[in-house]
Protein backbone atom coordinates (compact mmCIF):
# COMPACT_ATOMS: atom_id res chain seq x y z
CA UNK A 1 0.00 0.00 0.00
CA UNK A 2 1.63 3.30 -0.91
CA UNK A 3 2.23 5.68 1.62
CA UNK A 4 1.56 9.63 0.40
CA UNK A 5 1.99 12.94 1.75
CA UNK A 6 -0.61 15.71 -0.44
CA UNK A 7 -0.18 19.42 -0.15
CA UNK A 8 -3.24 21.02 -1.28
CA UNK A 9 -3.21 24.11 -3.18
CA UNK A 10 -5.79 26.46 -3.20
CA UNK A 11 -7.08 29.41 -5.78
CA UNK A 12 -8.27 31.99 -3.68
CA UNK A 13 -7.64 34.70 -5.83
CA UNK A 14 -10.73 37.43 -6.57
CA UNK A 15 -11.82 35.10 -9.98
CA UNK A 16 -13.00 32.73 -7.39
CA UNK A 17 -16.10 35.40 -7.02
CA UNK A 18 -17.67 34.01 -10.50
CA UNK A 19 -20.73 31.92 -10.51
CA UNK A 20 -20.16 30.51 -13.63
CA UNK A 21 -19.51 27.25 -11.66
CA UNK A 22 -21.94 26.20 -8.90
CA UNK A 23 -22.25 27.95 -6.92
CA UNK A 24 -19.71 30.13 -7.02
CA UNK A 25 -15.85 28.79 -8.24
CA UNK A 26 -14.96 29.18 -4.74
CA UNK A 27 -17.34 27.19 -3.60
CA UNK A 28 -17.09 24.06 -5.93
CA UNK A 29 -13.15 24.29 -5.37
CA UNK A 30 -14.03 24.04 -1.66
CA UNK A 31 -15.86 20.80 -2.47
CA UNK A 32 -13.15 19.59 -4.57
CA UNK A 33 -10.55 20.02 -1.83
CA UNK A 34 -13.17 17.66 0.44
CA UNK A 35 -13.17 15.46 -1.78
CA UNK A 36 -9.54 14.92 -2.35
CA UNK A 37 -8.93 15.27 1.06
CA UNK A 38 -11.16 12.37 2.22
CA UNK A 39 -10.09 9.98 -0.55
CA UNK A 40 -6.16 10.57 0.73
CA UNK A 41 -7.23 9.57 4.10
CA UNK A 42 -9.47 6.89 3.50
CA UNK A 43 -7.19 5.36 1.25
CA UNK A 44 -4.37 4.78 3.51
CA UNK A 45 -5.12 6.27 7.70
CA UNK A 46 -1.41 7.32 7.21
CA UNK A 47 -1.42 9.39 4.59
CA UNK A 48 -0.90 12.95 5.23
CA UNK A 49 -2.92 16.32 4.05
CA UNK A 50 -1.66 19.59 4.23
CA UNK A 51 -3.69 23.26 3.01
CA UNK A 52 -1.96 26.06 1.59
CA UNK A 53 -3.67 29.24 -0.27
CA UNK A 54 -1.92 30.72 -3.41
CA UNK A 55 -2.83 34.54 -3.90
CA UNK A 56 -1.07 37.18 -2.70
CA UNK A 57 0.74 36.60 0.37
CA UNK A 58 1.06 32.79 0.18
CA UNK A 59 -0.17 31.50 3.72
CA UNK A 60 0.07 27.89 4.77
CA UNK A 61 -3.33 27.27 6.47
CA UNK A 62 -2.47 23.67 7.97
CA UNK A 63 0.87 21.50 7.95
CA UNK A 64 0.59 17.74 6.70
CA UNK A 65 -1.94 16.10 8.95
CA UNK A 66 -3.99 13.24 9.48
CA UNK A 67 -7.06 14.94 10.70
CA UNK A 68 -9.35 15.51 7.87
CA UNK A 69 -11.11 18.17 10.15
CA UNK A 70 -8.62 20.23 10.73
CA UNK A 71 -8.30 20.34 7.04
CA UNK A 72 -11.88 21.70 6.43
CA UNK A 73 -12.13 24.17 9.40
CA UNK A 74 -9.27 25.98 7.98
CA UNK A 75 -10.53 26.25 4.23
CA UNK A 76 -14.21 26.68 5.18
CA UNK A 77 -12.58 30.26 6.43
CA UNK A 78 -10.79 30.58 3.06
CA UNK A 79 -11.68 34.12 0.90
CA UNK A 80 -11.13 35.48 -2.40
CA UNK A 81 -8.40 37.57 -2.11
CA UNK A 82 -5.90 39.58 -4.89
CA UNK A 83 -4.24 37.38 -7.87
CA UNK A 84 -3.08 33.98 -8.01
CA UNK A 85 1.23 33.12 -7.46
CA UNK A 86 1.34 30.00 -8.84
CA UNK A 87 5.83 29.63 -8.66
CA UNK A 88 5.23 30.81 -5.38
CA UNK A 89 2.82 28.70 -4.27
CA UNK A 90 4.26 25.30 -5.83
CA UNK A 91 8.00 26.40 -4.35
CA UNK A 92 6.36 26.91 -0.49
CA UNK A 93 4.45 23.58 -1.02
CA UNK A 94 7.64 21.64 -2.17
CA UNK A 95 8.99 23.12 1.16
CA UNK A 96 6.76 21.88 3.47
CA UNK A 97 6.53 18.25 1.88
CA UNK A 98 10.42 17.72 2.34
CA UNK A 99 9.97 18.40 5.96
CA UNK A 100 7.30 15.83 6.12
CA UNK A 101 7.48 13.64 9.23
CA UNK A 102 7.50 10.17 7.15
CA UNK A 103 10.29 10.01 4.84
CA UNK A 104 8.88 6.88 3.17
CA UNK A 105 5.96 8.99 1.77
CA UNK A 106 5.94 9.79 -1.86
CA UNK A 107 5.12 13.74 -2.27
CA UNK A 108 2.66 14.61 -4.07
CA UNK A 109 1.00 18.15 -4.84
CA UNK A 110 -2.74 18.86 -5.75
CA UNK A 111 -2.71 22.30 -7.44
CA UNK A 112 -6.45 23.86 -8.07
CA UNK A 113 -6.20 26.73 -10.52
CA UNK A 114 -9.13 28.84 -11.59
CA UNK A 115 -7.80 32.02 -12.89
CA UNK A 116 -5.53 33.22 -15.54
CA UNK A 117 -1.47 32.31 -14.80
CA UNK A 118 0.79 35.06 -15.19
CA UNK A 119 3.60 33.36 -16.24
CA UNK A 120 5.80 32.12 -18.84
CA UNK A 121 5.60 28.39 -19.61
CA UNK A 122 9.50 28.66 -19.64
CA UNK A 123 9.63 29.29 -16.16
CA UNK A 124 7.14 26.65 -15.24
CA UNK A 125 9.08 24.34 -17.19
CA UNK A 126 12.11 25.04 -15.04
CA UNK A 127 10.22 24.76 -12.10
CA UNK A 128 8.93 21.14 -13.43
CA UNK A 129 12.46 19.46 -14.37
CA UNK A 130 13.25 20.60 -10.40
CA UNK A 131 10.33 18.91 -8.92
CA UNK A 132 10.88 15.95 -11.29
CA UNK A 133 14.49 15.68 -10.48
CA UNK A 134 13.30 15.74 -6.31
CA UNK A 135 10.52 13.03 -7.30
CA UNK A 136 7.46 15.21 -6.42
CA UNK A 137 3.99 14.28 -8.23
CA UNK A 138 2.05 17.76 -9.52
CA UNK A 139 -1.75 17.03 -10.08
CA UNK A 140 -3.37 20.29 -11.84
CA UNK A 141 -6.97 20.68 -11.55
CA UNK A 142 -7.64 23.59 -14.08
CA UNK A 143 -11.05 25.16 -14.33
CA UNK A 144 -12.45 28.68 -15.69
CA UNK A 145 -12.18 28.00 -19.41
CA UNK A 146 -8.49 29.90 -19.75
CA UNK A 147 -7.20 28.27 -22.60
CA UNK A 148 -3.71 29.77 -22.06
CA UNK A 149 -3.33 28.17 -19.14
CA UNK A 150 -4.46 24.50 -20.07
CA UNK A 151 -1.79 24.85 -22.73
CA UNK A 152 1.18 25.81 -20.41
CA UNK A 153 -0.17 22.80 -17.58
CA UNK A 154 0.17 20.43 -20.54
CA UNK A 155 3.98 21.33 -21.42
CA UNK A 156 4.52 21.42 -17.17
CA UNK A 157 3.10 17.68 -16.78
CA UNK A 158 4.65 16.58 -19.86
CA UNK A 159 8.03 17.54 -18.15
CA UNK A 160 7.23 15.85 -14.93
CA UNK A 161 5.96 12.55 -16.10
CA UNK A 162 8.73 12.36 -19.34
CA UNK A 163 8.54 10.20 -22.26
CA UNK A 164 6.84 7.09 -19.79
CA UNK A 165 5.93 8.45 -16.78
CA UNK A 166 2.33 8.86 -15.52
CA UNK A 167 2.56 9.87 -11.98
CA UNK A 168 1.30 13.61 -12.86
CA UNK A 169 -2.46 14.66 -14.14
CA UNK A 170 -4.19 17.12 -15.47
CA UNK A 171 -7.90 17.46 -15.03
CA UNK A 172 -9.34 20.39 -16.78
CA UNK A 173 -13.41 20.93 -15.68
CA UNK A 174 -15.04 22.93 -18.06
CA UNK A 175 -18.15 25.45 -17.24
CA UNK A 176 -21.37 23.92 -17.03
CA UNK A 177 -19.76 20.60 -15.52
CA UNK A 178 -19.92 19.94 -11.87
CA UNK A 179 -16.07 20.45 -10.44
CA UNK A 180 -16.69 17.16 -7.99
CA UNK A 181 -18.08 15.03 -10.26
CA UNK A 182 -15.22 15.89 -12.94
CA UNK A 183 -12.77 14.92 -9.55
CA UNK A 184 -14.39 11.68 -8.82
CA UNK A 185 -13.83 9.93 -11.92
CA UNK A 186 -10.11 11.15 -12.63
CA UNK A 187 -7.17 9.65 -11.81
CA UNK A 188 -6.76 12.38 -8.91
CA UNK A 189 -9.00 10.63 -6.83
CA UNK A 190 -9.41 7.07 -8.60
CA UNK A 191 -5.56 6.64 -9.34
CA UNK A 192 -3.80 5.20 -11.99
CA UNK A 193 -5.70 1.86 -11.55
CA UNK A 194 -9.16 2.93 -10.69
CA UNK A 195 -9.47 1.90 -7.81
CA UNK A 196 -9.19 4.89 -6.00
CA UNK A 197 -11.97 6.91 -3.66
CA UNK A 198 -12.41 4.59 -1.25
CA UNK A 199 -15.58 5.93 0.57
CA UNK A 200 -16.52 8.34 -2.02
CA UNK A 201 -18.71 5.43 -3.92
CA UNK A 202 -17.45 7.17 -7.36
CA UNK A 203 -20.14 8.93 -9.13
CA UNK A 204 -23.68 7.09 -8.04
CA UNK A 205 -23.57 8.69 -4.97
CA UNK A 206 -25.38 12.36 -4.30
CA UNK A 207 -22.73 14.51 -3.92
CA UNK A 208 -19.99 12.13 -4.30
CA UNK A 209 -20.24 10.50 -1.05
CA UNK A 210 -21.48 7.67 0.20
CA UNK A 211 -24.00 8.07 3.51
CA UNK A 212 -23.25 4.57 4.81
CA UNK A 213 -19.42 5.35 5.12
CA UNK A 214 -20.11 9.57 6.16
CA UNK A 215 -23.52 10.01 6.77
CA UNK A 216 -22.38 13.35 9.00
CA UNK A 217 -20.79 14.84 5.55
CA UNK A 218 -23.86 13.66 2.88
CA UNK A 219 -26.76 15.07 5.35
CA UNK A 220 -24.61 18.29 5.74
CA UNK A 221 -23.89 18.66 2.18
CA UNK A 222 -27.34 17.76 0.78
CA UNK A 223 -28.69 20.49 3.82
CA UNK A 224 -26.02 22.89 2.06
CA UNK A 225 -27.31 22.25 -1.21
CA UNK A 226 -31.02 22.53 -0.57
CA UNK A 227 -30.33 26.12 1.34
CA UNK A 228 -28.52 27.35 -1.63
CA UNK A 229 -31.28 26.21 -4.06
CA UNK A 230 -34.15 27.55 -1.94
CA UNK A 231 -32.02 31.09 -1.41
CA UNK A 232 -31.45 31.08 -5.43
CA UNK A 233 -35.04 30.38 -6.36
CA UNK A 234 -36.19 33.35 -3.96
CA UNK A 235 -33.65 36.05 -5.24
CA UNK A 236 -34.79 34.97 -8.91
CA UNK A 237 -38.38 35.78 -7.44
CA UNK A 238 -37.75 38.78 -5.81
CA UNK A 239 -35.80 39.98 -8.67
CA UNK A 240 -38.29 39.43 -11.01
CA UNK A 241 -40.94 41.32 -9.06
CA UNK A 242 -38.82 44.22 -8.67
CA UNK A 243 -38.20 44.06 -12.69
CA UNK A 244 -41.77 44.04 -13.30
CA UNK A 245 -42.51 46.59 -10.45
CA UNK A 246 -39.97 49.14 -11.74
CA UNK A 247 -40.76 48.54 -15.96
CA UNK A 248 -44.62 48.08 -16.05
CA UNK A 249 -44.72 45.83 -18.75
CA UNK A 250 -41.59 47.47 -21.24
CA UNK A 251 -41.48 46.35 -24.78
CA UNK A 252 -38.84 47.25 -26.99
CA UNK A 253 -39.70 49.32 -30.09
CA UNK A 254 -40.69 47.02 -32.90
CA UNK A 255 -37.98 47.91 -36.26
CA UNK A 256 -39.01 49.30 -38.70
CA UNK A 257 -41.29 52.34 -36.42
CA UNK A 258 -41.93 56.06 -36.88
CA UNK A 259 -40.02 56.78 -33.63
CA UNK A 260 -36.65 55.48 -34.78
CA UNK A 261 -35.11 55.82 -31.77
CA UNK A 262 -34.54 52.55 -30.26
CA UNK A 263 -36.00 53.65 -27.21
CA UNK A 264 -38.27 51.20 -25.30
CA UNK A 265 -41.77 51.80 -25.30
CA UNK A 266 -43.65 51.38 -22.42
CA UNK A 267 -46.91 49.39 -22.56
CA UNK A 268 -49.59 50.14 -20.27
CA UNK A 269 -51.12 47.70 -17.87
CA UNK A 270 -53.43 49.75 -15.85
CA UNK A 271 -56.60 48.13 -15.32
CA UNK A 272 -58.71 50.99 -17.49
CA UNK A 273 -56.35 50.15 -20.53
CA UNK A 274 -57.51 46.11 -19.70
CA UNK A 275 -61.06 47.31 -18.91
CA UNK A 276 -61.26 48.91 -22.45
CA UNK A 277 -59.67 46.06 -24.17
CA UNK A 278 -62.52 43.72 -22.32
CA UNK A 279 -65.08 46.51 -23.70
CA UNK A 280 -63.65 46.33 -27.53
CA UNK A 281 -63.73 42.48 -27.23
CA UNK A 282 -67.22 42.18 -25.93
CA UNK A 283 -68.93 44.32 -28.49
CA UNK A 284 -70.11 42.16 -30.55
CA UNK A 285 -73.20 40.37 -29.56
CA UNK A 286 -70.63 36.90 -30.28
CA UNK A 287 -68.75 35.65 -27.32
CA UNK A 288 -65.19 36.49 -27.77
CA UNK A 289 -62.36 33.54 -28.79
CA UNK A 290 -61.03 33.00 -25.27
CA UNK A 291 -58.38 30.50 -26.49
CA UNK A 292 -56.66 33.76 -28.33
CA UNK A 293 -57.30 35.97 -25.37
CA UNK A 294 -54.01 36.34 -22.36
CA UNK A 295 -54.98 35.86 -18.79
CA UNK A 296 -54.80 39.18 -18.21
CA UNK A 297 -57.94 40.10 -21.16
CA UNK A 298 -59.96 37.42 -20.02
CA UNK A 299 -59.41 38.75 -16.33
CA UNK A 300 -60.66 41.85 -17.07
CA UNK A 301 -63.05 40.78 -19.36
CA UNK A 302 -64.73 38.89 -16.40
CA UNK A 303 -64.58 42.26 -14.39
CA UNK A 304 -66.33 43.97 -17.04
CA UNK A 305 -69.22 41.35 -17.51
CA UNK A 306 -69.29 41.68 -13.46
CA UNK A 307 -69.35 45.16 -13.43
CA UNK A 308 -72.16 45.08 -15.94
CA UNK A 309 -74.28 42.58 -13.72
CA UNK A 310 -73.97 44.79 -10.72
CA UNK A 311 -75.61 47.63 -12.80
CA UNK A 312 -78.44 46.16 -14.01
CA UNK A 313 -79.21 44.91 -10.84
CA UNK A 314 -78.79 47.86 -8.58
CA UNK A 315 -81.67 49.59 -10.18
CA UNK A 316 -84.39 47.39 -9.04
CA UNK A 317 -82.96 46.57 -5.95
CA UNK A 318 -82.43 50.25 -4.49
CA UNK A 319 -86.25 51.51 -5.62
CA UNK A 320 -87.97 48.28 -3.77
CA UNK A 321 -86.03 48.74 -0.58
CA UNK A 322 -86.65 52.62 -0.58
CA UNK A 323 -90.58 51.83 -0.94
CA UNK A 324 -90.56 49.33 1.44
CA UNK A 325 -88.69 51.68 3.96
CA UNK A 326 -91.32 54.37 3.01
CA UNK A 327 -94.65 51.98 3.31
CA UNK A 328 -93.71 51.68 7.37
CA UNK A 329 -94.93 55.07 9.06
CA UNK A 330 -93.25 55.55 11.89
CA UNK A 331 -95.46 55.21 15.14
CA UNK A 332 -95.32 58.20 17.78
CA UNK A 333 -96.76 58.07 21.16
CA UNK A 334 -99.69 60.18 21.44
CA UNK A 335 -99.03 60.63 24.68
CA UNK A 336 -95.33 62.04 23.88
CA UNK A 337 -96.84 63.95 20.83
CA UNK A 338 -99.73 66.06 23.37
CA UNK A 339 -97.12 66.79 25.77
CA UNK A 340 -94.79 68.52 23.31
CA UNK A 341 -97.46 70.45 21.64
CA UNK A 342 -98.69 71.64 25.51
CA UNK A 343 -98.04 75.46 24.97
CA UNK A 344 -97.57 75.55 28.99
CA UNK A 345 -95.10 73.09 29.11
CA UNK A 346 -92.91 75.02 25.90
CA UNK A 347 -93.23 77.88 27.85
CA UNK A 348 -91.83 76.46 30.72
CA UNK A 349 -88.75 74.78 28.73
CA UNK A 350 -87.95 77.95 26.73
CA UNK A 351 -87.74 80.09 29.96
CA UNK A 352 -84.55 77.72 30.97
CA UNK A 353 -82.68 77.66 27.80
CA UNK A 354 -79.95 80.01 28.14
CA UNK A 355 -79.75 83.10 25.90
CA UNK A 356 -83.55 82.56 24.84
CA UNK A 357 -85.93 85.19 25.47
CA UNK A 358 -89.15 83.77 26.67
CA UNK A 359 -91.23 87.17 26.00
CA UNK A 360 -90.39 87.75 22.15
CA UNK A 361 -92.65 88.54 20.12
CA UNK A 362 -91.81 85.31 18.20
CA UNK A 363 -92.08 83.14 20.95
CA UNK A 364 -95.79 84.64 21.90
CA UNK A 365 -96.82 84.47 18.60
CA UNK A 366 -96.04 80.52 18.69
CA UNK A 367 -97.49 79.69 21.84
CA UNK A 368 -100.33 82.12 20.91
CA UNK A 369 -100.79 79.56 17.96
CA UNK A 370 -100.28 76.27 20.01
CA UNK A 371 -103.55 78.06 22.14
CA UNK A 372 -105.56 78.79 19.34
CA UNK A 373 -104.65 74.80 17.82
CA UNK A 374 -105.55 72.78 21.29
CA UNK A 375 -108.89 75.53 21.88
CA UNK A 376 -109.96 74.55 18.22
CA UNK A 377 -109.27 70.80 18.90
CA UNK A 378 -111.46 70.54 22.08
CA UNK A 379 -114.18 71.99 20.49
CA UNK A 380 -114.20 69.60 17.82
CA UNK A 381 -113.93 66.67 20.70
CA UNK A 382 -116.90 68.36 22.56
CA UNK A 383 -119.23 67.95 19.18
Amino acid sequence: MVLESTMLCFDNSDYQRNGDYFPTRLNAQKDGVNLVCLSKVRSNPENNVGLMTMSNTTEVLATLTSDVGRILSKLHLVNPNGDINLLTGLRIAHLVLKHRQGKNHKMRIVVFVGSPVAHDEADLVKLAKKLKKEKVNVDIVSFGDHQKNNDVFTAFISVLNGKDGTGSHLVCVPRGSVLSEALISSPIIQGEDGTGGAGLGGAGFEFGVDPNEDPELALALRVSMEEQRQRQEDETRRAQADSGAEAGVAVPAQEGSSSGSGAPVVQPNTEEALLERALALSSDDAMPDFANMTEEEQIAFAMQMSMQDAQQETPISQPAKRQKKDETPMEVDEDINEVITDPEFLQSVLENLPGVDPHSEAIRDAVGSLNKDKKDKEGDDKK
